[in-house]
């Protein structure tokens, strides 16, 4: 397994919608590259100018967007990772909460 370093984190990207709303199949040449995917390793985190280590505000299970051509691309045994800065992480995406509506009587 890969093992990033610094304030790098290892994202496996979320496929691409295939089809169209309209129906039409979009072949991979055509498709746009994602930007979604879930984190699957972190590193320690940046190394600060006073000798600690800046805290990571991702963490592996995470689902990321990302910058657009700021990753580098690796496959190793047949699966496709990304490699980039937690900087270029743009926003994580949460799960929605369940709320509880209590009826008044």
């Amino acid at each position: 397994m890969l093992k990033p370093l610094g304030d790098r984190i290892i994202v496996k990207a979320v496929s691409a919608e295939e089809t169209t709303a309209g129906g039409i199949v979009l072949p991979d040449s055509a498709q746009e590259k994602p930007q979604k995917g879930e984190v699957i390793a972190t590193g320690p985190g940046a190394l600060l100018d006073s000798g600690k280590k800046a805290p990571m505000d991702v963490k592996v299970g995470d689902t990321v967007i990302y910058r657009k051509y700021s990753d580098t691309q690796v496959k190793i045994g047949g699966e496709e990772y990304i490699i980039l800065r937690q900087e270029d992480v743009l926003a994580i995406m949460g799960e929605k909460k369940k709320t509880t509506s209590k009826k008044k009587k």
